[in-house]
């Protein structure tokens, strides 16, 4: 996957510990984990207290518009080991749940398909966020 445009991006302390874990126990070529790797590295690392209560972090509840087809969607962004095959989660290590990862409302990204289409992302809303609501110690 390959990032178009890098707008700056905020993780929680605990989720890149959480990711970093998981990282270490993927397969190095599995598609996607270079990329989730590279946007972590990139990425403003603040204590969940301390996190913006309009970024996108972890088991966030998030609005967002797919480009170019101009489709809304509201997902929670999980973790590999949570997703349930649900409709409505957003796996972090897919490419729509690496560009989300850390972006704030009103922030957008593009990246490239493997078809090489470049298909981008704005955050709308965050109906929920786990460290807004005080939910970040579970």
């Amino acid at each position: 996957m390959e990032i178009t445009t890098r707008p700056a991006i905020t993780v929680s302390e605990r989720d890149l510990e959480r990711l970093e874990d998981i990282l270490a126990s993927l397969p190095d070529d599995l598609p996607g984990a270079e990329a989730l790797r590279d946007e972590l590295d990139r990425a403003e690392i603040l204590r969940p207290e301390a996190m913006p209560a309009d970024v996108v972090t972890m088991n966030s509840r998030i609005r967002f518009v797919v480009e170019p087809a101009g489709r809304e969607m509201e997902m929670t962004l999980v973790y590999p080991c949570d997703f349930t095959g649900s409709p409505d989660q957003l796996p972090v290590t897919t490419p729509a749940g690496i560009a989300v990862l850390g972006l704030a409302v009103g922030q957008e990204i593009e990246w490239r398909a493997p078809n090489g289409q470049t298909v981008g992302a704005r955050i709308v809303d965050l109906a929920y966020q786990p460290e807004r609501a005080g939910d970040y110690m579970r």
